[in-house]
């Protein structure tokens, strides 16, 4: 068994679904996407996103004498619906259990650990979506799989509906191909997204994107695009939902801590537009959302409410 495939096969042990090994080398082209993007504003407030722009095209400033990046990837999809009612949330699927965050760190640790082992005097480092990687770069690269039209990975096992994490490592190993594109000629995506996000295949503007206003956006939110949120008030699946991948090989996750929370799932939004900062914490406590802060949530409660008495007038 060759060292790549040792590896690939602890991953699996440790509950990751995908595995997969990349060459550690500058992302040029890439790194001309990501400026190129930036300079057209797309990344909205998210100021951090411009800064370690180095560290972000070439692993090996990260890790000095990097040969390879281990890409995993797990599967978050539960086989249950969005309810559709007037002053019932939305939250996206990936924040209706524990933080995705600690549950890959926590598997990639362990991983880690157990490289340490195997192979002495190994260096490297492992990234949960915690650092300036181009994470869905290194999984098409891996073969874990492409990069779509609405900018996710699509996996032919588990369609888009996974959590990726790399490790990046001084070990010399086996490659994998990288994933081909088979998005085809579907734009099903774009059609579907209700602000227009999606400005160009693999293009998206975040300053649009319901994901962005309603996560990462601090302040208040205006104009027309908050009629559009259609009850989202923490993320948005719409452009996961429609897309053929999704609806064909979505699979049931075997991840406990990915299930929904009771309260995440459908929630009534009366009890959420004003909530003491202690109710939130305890709440949110473990959970993806706590990331927006209780005024951000608050705000998109707002937000939806105010539509939903609008349409009753």
């Amino acid at each position: 068994m060759t060292d790549a495939a040792k590896i690939k096969g602890k991953a699996m042990e440790l509950g990751f679904n995908k595995a997969g090994i990349a060459r550690a080398e500058p992302l040029e082209a890439e790194g001309l996407h990501l400026r190129e993007w930036l300079s057209r504003g797309y990344q909205g407030t998210m100021d951090w996103m411009s800064g370690n722009i180095e560290k972000r095209v070439d692993p090996s400033t990260i890790v000095p004498g990097a040969r390879s990046v281990i890409a995993v990837a797990m599967n978050y999809y539960t086989d249950v619906q969005h309810v559709t009612e007037p002053g019932v949330g939305k939250i996206s699927r990936y924040a209706w259990g524990d933080d995705y965050h600690d549950i890959l760190a926590g598997r990639l640790k362990l991983l880690w650990s157990w490289m340490q082992q195997e192979f002495p005097g190994v260096e490297g480092r492992y990234y949960a979506d915690t650092g300036p990687l181009m994470d869905k770069v290194w999984a098409e690269r891996a073969g874990i799989g492409w990069i779509s039209k609405n900018t996710n990975i699509i996996t032919q096992e588990f369609g888009s509906w996974v959590f990726l994490g790399e490790i990046i490592t001084t070990l010399e190993l086996e490659y994998d191909s990288p994933a081909t594109d088979h998005c085809g000629e579907c734009t099903l995506c774009i059609e579907a997204c209700p602000t227009r996000a999606i400005t160009e295949p693999y293009v998206v503007d975040s300053n649009r994107c319901l994901s962005y206003l309603t996560i990462e956006h601090r302040g208040e939110i205006a104009g027309p695009v908050t009629e559009q949120f259609e009850n989202w008030v923490y993320g948005c699946d719409i452009c996961q939902d429609v897309c053929p991948w999704n609806q064909k090989f979505s699979t049931e996750t075997g991840e406990k801590g990915f299930k929904p929370r009771s309260w995440n799932r459908a929630p009534v939004l009366e009890g959420w537009k004003e909530m003491p900062q202690e109710a939130f914490q305890t709440m949110f406590k473990g959970s993806p959302i706590k990331r927006t802060k209780r005024e951000g949530l608050m705000r998109n409660a707002r937000i939806v409410l105010e539509h939903v008495r609008d349409a009753k007038r």
